[in-house]
């Protein structure tokens, strides 16, 4: 035990917490606002002074020098560089990046954040300005010495000691003048990022210098702050290191100002992302984003883990606009690419999944429905509890049901802050949202206070759920058989509920739950990594290499932490893993037994069997005869720290002393409820629930049916019960209607992650072009997850094709497989396999309900690879059809059958059958597999619930989404109401080849009802571009879910106001034979573009996906590409972004030329292409693509003839341009759709459209992108679950 205080202190964003260790054992907590300028400068600083003055008796003085003699350490963990990040109040910084990528950290993967946002918010660039350095780099491939030299290109070895090819020597002299200039701004800190600079630092480490030479007082070079490939996320980590490291270091400076000497002779240690302490000098601003969350997992890592025998946890860190799911089962589970208030950072961090439901998210009644966020109160003005005129909230509803009791709170609240919480204006507040909901409820039973607020807690309680389930399944874990770690300030009145929701039986509280990250830095060890990128298969004739180099990282790790005076160090090896041809790496740790092949070890372990053995548990198939890759060797040295915590709790020697009894709200209504502190309780103490136990910091709800042990070392262990079950009927029930919504959502996202795992091609696993959906059983809609917005309407239409065509024909174990467009397909490539369910012994009754999978399949035949031809005249020259198949006939799969139906299309002269068969084969099985999950999890509700209801509930959800769009339709018909009580809205657009679609939107006011007519819409074409009649209903739902403006259930109920004509033969329902693979792509984005011109929504947006293909025998790449976003009433249109139909990310330039036969010359914004007005259209891109061999292009695009149209004045934007640019010079222009051979050192140069400008034209200077100051993001969604769902929602 040390002989001096010891500090471990978590400076959050509100509330910074200390944990100090006294000399005699003593410890003491304290919690203090993170910012309180009237009385102290900094928050940890007075917390280390108050605890030294009140322990050592002696008065220290506030603005005066704090002596060190007595303090032996100080761990810490901050917001610094999340709240910087977050508010963008980082240091003014400049960027130096490759000439010709001026724009590419601003259009990032090009996909927008919320797909249904008209107007497209993306967080700010951190740099002001762009320096573009005349330099380039590219791999070498098949480049011979001679061929170079011809050429004039250097030669190069990289560090992976591939060859690269120097096509462009760096130009100092022009460098030196652009820097200047940013220095004359006043800009001093730099992100330099160049091509392929992970693997040829020689560029960067030279502007570097001469950046530091010319006066910039700090640098970040991207190949050192992150060396691994992908320039985009590499350059935005750079930028925020750039960015945030100069501010730590200012905060840094002045923390060490409030000490004697600066600290000196103090082991001052900071936590960064990964869970490790670092050096106070070392702590940067990439590694810093996670820092106080950090230590919570470090926390419940090291108390809850290993006081239940190593059982696996999930920490529950609730605060008051987030909450912080993590999952510990032994090992850091940490993600080496995640997104935070909107920037990519490429660095170890924890998977700290981030969801916005906190105490301060708040309540609202929409359409029939119970809504708990993502809207968050804030801290200001805060729940009405609060007493700043705020908004109904979470902790509002538990203070109304009597769980946070205002007498043990301070006196903080108010303008002045130094009232207490205000009970009295939450019941107001609750009795005036009670009297609007029984007032919409008209009829229903009457709904008490209580009732409502007990509905919104479980509604937030089913909300939290859902993050836990797709953390813990996503991986191949059961939920249930976990520990719930719960702690922060509000977790532990949700913990017992949401255990039991989930099947959990244990929830563990630890003493300092409230202070637990703080606590958690105490525990922490001291961590050095180093990282290197290696590209290298993993076989026998390179393990020397490898192990030379894991040598070499190893000791380097170990020098840096015996300097740093540690004796006890201990390394992990971490091989970054993936098999060839994929992008799904995993960081692999070796098993114990060493790896044998073909006779010889690897002396550091096996990590083949490791990644072999992960891959099976996270993706349930392993990929025979394909070499696994090593992207990045990776060392983590861990300096143990040695420091001992530990701390008994005294024994019980009687009854746990009873402060008071209260009434607390449950279900049924008020039980009497003991309260007691956690102070006065022993050791082997048991608190029968209800209870509640209040210590300090927080308050624990101890539920009915659960019971808390007072553990040995003080702790809280609950043992949860099932608690009693109340009969759910089918009449309608507010609160019902959102658990069900969340539960159905929960189940068809729960498909779509064992679609994800068991699946093998790119498409599915990896860029997630797929949707799972749940339908009643007349075939509707219920739930789909995720709103892939092509997929919407679609699925429907497919599984009532299936219903009206086999219905009375379907047996149990039946599976059926579709793609046609005339029943419910997009296009061929998207394979629909629907699954009816027939419950158990009453098969004779038909379905009683359906699940569906949609997944997008790389190959299905055709007269081109990829199965999506420019120039296809007829659907069978794009791949195998499939109406009515069924797949699996009575529980046996019909694979003979399947093969020959794949391979049907090379029957057809010029066409060839599926090119990818053994992937077709494994991407259905898990479809069907994933319609057994579905099923398995319906089943399971309706054992709980009951037929009737779960059946009940599935039209109540469809009713809901009926009503919001009817409301929609309401108000849009006030605006232009006619004399009949009837609003008539007409629109039209023309396709290039001057194919017409004519929109008439007839609108009845008083119903809220609507016939869309597209009468007048041309006759299908000699091409590809026929959209089928489920492409129209897709467009239709997406744009209603636009225009309504807030989450409603995406499903049947959204068209069952609308009635929808559609002339047969037209572009839009075309004959069975029509080719429509460019319907899916293009038309659907024109058919946007009309309904939002007759409802005036909007100005039009690119319209446009801008396909691209190109291949040989060998290789084949697609891509879609961003343009310009339409302006609107109230905001300029987003530049380089896709918009509507579309959100495809593209592929990073450095894995595109790494892997393909391409170098990227240009990828930048075309400036001044959006349309002039009020508010200005978003401008489109260009992108150069230099061929570096015989190969074919193909493009499919749009907007090349007809300009995206302005809206109210506004002009139109730019038109599109294709050009091809022989290696002679020629250049030629093509036209929308081609097909044409490109040969080595050819180019291919793309401009997309810009948006339609708004409103009237006016002097105002033209600017990028302003940002609305309402759209902010007001709290940090992150995580592997966050960045999954955003991953599949750009598709």
């Amino acid at each position: 035990m040390s002989s001096k205080y010891c500090f471990a202190i978590d400076r959050g964003g509100t509330f910074t917490d200390v944990y100090a260790r006294c000399p005699n054992g003593k410890v003491r907590v304290m919690k203090l606002l993170s910012e309180d300028p009237a009385n102290y400068k900094d928050a940890p600083t007075e917390g280390i002074r108050r605890i030294l003055e009140q322990e050592i008796g002696k008065k220290l003085p506030k603005n005066e020098i704090i002596p060190t003699e007595n303090i032996d350490w100080i761990r810490m963990g901050t917001t610094v560089a999340t709240n910087a990040l977050l508010e963008r109040k980082g240091e003014r910084m400049g960027l130096a990046i490759t000439s010709g990528f001026r724009d590419l950290l601003y259009i990032g993967n090009q996909s927008r954040p919320n797909i249904f946002d008209l107007e497209i918010v993306c967080p700010d660039v951190l740099y002001e300005d762009v320096v573009e350095v005349e330099e380039r780099i590219i791999p070498q491939q098949d480049v011979t010495e001679g061929e170079a030299m011809n050429n004039q290109w250097k030669v190069a070895r990289s560090t992976t000691r591939e060859g690269v090819l120097i096509t462009k020597v760096l130009d100092e002299q022009k460098l030196q003048k652009d820097l200047k200039k940013l220095l004359n701004k006043g800009i001093g800190s730099l992100a330099v990022v160049l091509m392929h600079s992970y693997m040829y630092l020689e560029h960067e480490k030279r502007v570097g210098e001469i950046a530091l030479a010319l006066g910039f007082t700090h640098v970040s070079l991207s190949s050192v702050v992150i060396p691994m490939v992908k320039a985009v996320p590499r350059g935005l980590t750079a930028c925020s290191d750039a960015y945030l490291t100069p501010c730590i270091k200012k905060y840094l400076k002045g923390f060490r100002s409030g000490f004697k000497d600066n600290l000196k002779g103090v082991n001052v240690l900071f936590m960064q992302s990964d869970g490790g302490l670092t050096q106070m000098d070392s702590f940067i601003g990439s590694r810093a984003i996670l820092s106080g969350p950090a230590g919570g997992v470090v926390g419940y890592a090291m108390t809850t883990y290993k006081q239940f025998n190593k059982e696996p946890v999930i920490g529950f860190d609730m605060g008051g606009t987030s909450t912080d799911v993590s999952r510990f089962a032994g090992t850091y589970e940490h993600v080496f690419e995640s997104t935070t208030a909107g920037v990519s950072i490429q660095a170890p961090q924890l998977d700290v999944n981030t969801v916005a439901a906190g105490g301060g998210s708040r309540l609202f009644f929409r359409s029939g429905m119970f809504v708990v966020g993502p809207d968050s109160a804030g801290a200001h003005p805060g729940p009405v509890c609060y007493r700043k005129n705020g908004y109904l909230a979470v902790t509002d509803a538990n203070l109304a049901l009597g769980r946070l009791l205002p007498q043990y709170f301070p006196k903080i609240f108010g303008p002045n802050e130094d009232e207490p919480l205000d009970k009295e204006g939450t019941l107001r507040a609750f009795q005036e949202l009670t009297d609007e909901i029984n007032t919409f409820r008209e009829g229903a039973d009457i709904m008490s206070l209580e009732e409502v607020a007990m509905g919104f807690v479980e509604v937030a309680n089913e909300a939290m759920c859902r993050p836990i389930r797709a953390l813990t399944q996503a991986k191949g874990h059961d939920t249930s058989q976990h520990i719930l770690s719960v702690f922060g300030g509000a977790g532990a009145q949700h913990a017992c509920a949401i255990a039991r929701a989930l099947g959990m039986h244990k929830v563990f509280v630890h003493k300092y739950a409230g202070i637990l990250s703080a606590f958690g830095m105490a525990l922490a060890d001291v961590v050095h990594e180093v990282q290197e990128p290696c590209a290298r298969r993993y076989e026998t004739k390179n393990y020397p290499y490898i192990e030379e180099r894991i040598t070499a990282l190893k000791e380097k790790c170990i020098e840096t932490l015996q300097s740093k005076g540690f004796k006890r160090i201990e390394y992990e090896l971490y091989l970054h893993m993936r098999y060839k041809g994929t992008d799904c790496a995993l960081m692999c740790t070796a098993l114990e037994s060493t790896s044998q092949d073909h006779g010889k070890k690897f002396a550091y372990g096996d990590f083949k069997g490791a990644f072999l053995e992960r891959y099976k548990n996270e993706f349930g198939f392993i990929i025979d005869d394909r070499p696994i890759i090593i992207d990045d060797i990776r060392v983590r040295g861990i300096g143990k720290s040695s420091v001992d915590v530990t701390e008994g709790c005294r024994p019980a020697s009687g009854d746990p002393p009873v402060e008071l009894e209260t009434l607390v709200y449950f279900h049924g209504g008020y039980q009497s409820t003991k309260v007691y502190k956690l102070s006065n309780l022993c050791a082997g103490h048991i608190i029968p629930g209800p209870a509640i136990i209040k210590d300090q910091l927080s308050t624990i709800l101890i539920e009915p049916d659960c019971h808390a042990t007072i553990t040995k070392q003080g702790d809280i262990s609950i043992d949860v019960g099932s608690g009693p079950k109340f009969k759910v009927g089918k009449e309608l029930d507010a609160i019902q209607l959102s658990i069900f919504s969340h539960r159905f959502m929960s189940l068809a996202e729960q498909m779509g992650r064992i679609l994800q795992r068991t699946s093998i091609s790119t498409n599915i696993k990896e860029r997630l072009d797929f949707s799972c959906a749940l339908f009643g059983p007349d075939g509707g809609l219920v739930s789909n997850a995720p709103h892939i917005p092509v997929h919407l309407g679609a699925m429907q239409e497919a599984v009532q094709y299936q219903r009206k065509v086999l219905g009375h024909k379907l047996q149990e174990g039946d599976v059926l497989l579709s793609n046609h467009p005339t029943a419910g397909g997009s296009h061929l490539p998207d394979l629909t396999v629907i699954t009816p369910v027939f419950r158990k012994g009453r098969s004779a009754d038909g379905p009683i309900f359906y699940v569906a999978s949609r997944g997008h399949h790389a190959d299905i035949g055709g007269i081109t690879p990829g199965s999506m031809p420019p120039h296809s005249t007829s659907i069978h020259q794009e791949g195998a059809v499939f109406k009515s198949f069924k797949l699996v006939d009575r529980g046996v799969f019909k694979e003979e059958a399947l093969i020959d139906a794949l391979m049907a299309p090379g029957k057809i002269p010029g066409s060839s059958g599926t090119r990818n068969l053994h992937d077709n084969l494994s991407d259905l099985r898990a479809q069907v597999a994933a319609n057994q999950k579905g099923i398995v999890l319906v089943n399971e509700l309706i054992d709980y619930y009951g037929l009737d209801v779960v059946q009940a509930y599935m039209n109540h959800i469809q009713e809901s989404a009926e009503m919001a769009v009817k409301d929609l339709l309401k108000v849009v018909s006030k605006r232009t109401l006619g004399e009949d009580g009837l609003v008539n809205l007409k629109a039209k657009e023309f396709m290039d080849d001057g194919s017409e679609i004519c929109l008439n939107v007839c609108i009845n006011s008083e119903e809220g009802t609507a016939v869309f007519d597209f009468s007048g819409t041309s006759h299908e074409v000699w091409g590809n571009c026929n959209a089928p009649r489920a492409i129209t209903m897709s467009a239709i739902i997406y744009c209603l879910r636009c225009m309504v403006g807030y989450d409603v259930p995406l499903n049947q109920g959204c068209l069952n106001p609308i009635e929808i004509k559609i002339p047969p033969g037209s572009i839009l329902a075309p004959s069975d034979e029509a080719a429509v693979v460019g319907g899916n792509v293009q038309t659907s984005q024109r058919v946007v573009d009309v309904i939002l011109k007759a409802f005036k929504a909007c100005a039009a947006s690119q319209g446009c996906m801008n396909n691209v293909t190109f291949g040989d025998k060998d290789v084949g790449y697609y891509e879609t590409v961003a343009g310009g976003a339409g302006a609107g009433p109230t905001w300029h249109g987003r530049s380089g972004i896709h918009s509507h139909m579309t959100n495809t990310r593209i592929t990073d330039p450095e894995i595109l030329e790494k892997r393909y036969p391409v170098v990227l010359q240009k990828f930048t914004l075309r400036r001044g292409t959006g349309g002039s007005g009020k508010y200005r259209g978003g401008d489109g891109v260009i992108r150069q693509l230099m061929f570096r061999r015989l190969l074919t292009m193909s493009i499919l695009t749009e907007r090349r003839v007809f300009a995206p149209y302005g809206m109210e004045g506004g002009e139109c934007g730019a038109k599109g341009e294709n050009y091809l640019v022989r290696r002679n010079g020629r250049i030629i222009r093509l036209p929308s759709k081609t097909s044409v051979d490109v040969e080595k050192g050819d180019v291919f140069l793309l401009h997309t459209p810009g948006g339609g400008g708004y409103g009237m034209v006016h002097d105002a200077p033209y600017e990028l992108c302003i940002e609305s100051p309402n759209k902010r993001q007001k709290h940090i969604e992150r995580g592997s679950v966050y960045d999954f769902n955003k991953a599949q929602e750009s598709v």
